[in-house]
């Protein structure tokens, strides 16, 4: 059975004194049984976070790693810099894909060398808003998977055992507008589709996918229900603890009917 998993993008927010508190607090209103939990706060928060929610159970992970292992970049983080300080690490967040211009090649890349790490990759994907209008949102997004899982591939490392794909409809986030709960199943079945034929059904079954895109306590409920979503990257509503309690709640709810 794939893990239930909810996990909060702060994004470019908090400070070093105020994320401590604010992870701690939502660690206790988070504080359910069968669902993985991830808060992924700026590079300069993760140590805050990082003891705030010791022992809590809750996982800490990164925004974003360099596609090199080492070298003359300036300010950027590798894998290794990361390694020991996060358990996950978002990548192909769309905003960085829209900011600077990020590639589903370079994409991969990354996954290749959280695996040189030992950091769980999750990989997002989604389409803008006239790919959607013009219904060719679902060959978009298996193009993304495809493009970056076949780099991974081209590296000859394998696809990791730990990958989580985020899909997440462009024109959804930071805007209050949602997919509905069927758009997103359809995309988590096309995205696994893309995976079998490149490394086999069994293995894509096995591959959590997230939703997200203006994700809130009050629309998460449509997205768990479906059977082919398996939780939530979380954006705005990451950083508010009541509405982390009710996500956390409702995917509690889905992972004990999943295990019956």
């Amino acid at each position: 059975m794939r893990p239930v998993i909810i996990c909060a993008n702060w994004k470019m927010n908090t400070t070093p004194a105020d994320a401590g508190p604010l992870a701690a607090d939502i660690a206790r209103a988070t504080d359910v049984a069968g669902i993985t939990r991830i808060i992924c706060p700026p590079f300069t928060n993760i140590s805050a976070v990082s003891e705030a929610v010791a022992g809590t159970g809750v996982l800490v992970g990164a925004q974003n790693v360099h596609a090199e292992a080492k070298g003359a970049y300036t300010g950027e983080i590798s894998a290794d810099m990361l390694k020991g300080l996060v358990s996950w690490c978002i990548i192909g967040h769309s905003e960085r894909r829209r900011d600077q211009f990020e590639s589903d090649e370079l994409v991969g890349r990354k996954v290749v060398r959280l695996v040189e790490a030992g950091i769980s990759p999750m990989m997002c994907c989604g389409e803008q808003l006239e790919e959607r209008e013009a219904g060719t949102a679902v060959a978009t997004v298996q193009a993304q998977v495809k493009a970056s899982l076949e780099t991974v591939l081209a590296a000859g490392k394998g696809l990791p055992e730990d990958l989580v794909i985020a899909y997440e409809p462009v024109w959804a986030i930071g805007t209050g507008k949602t997919a509905t709960g069927a758009d997103a199943a359809e995309m988590a079945e096309a995205i696994r589709a893309t995976i079998a034929e490149l490394a086999g059904a069994e293995y894509a079954a096995s591959v959590p996918v997230l939703y997200g895109g203006s994700v809130t306590a009050d629309s998460f409920g449509e997205f768990i229900d479906e059977p082919s979503i398996d939780g939530a990257l979380i954006g705005g509503a990451g950083l508010k603890p009541d509405q982390m309690a009710g996500i956390a709640a409702t995917a509690a709810e889905a992972a004990a009917a999943r295990a019956r």
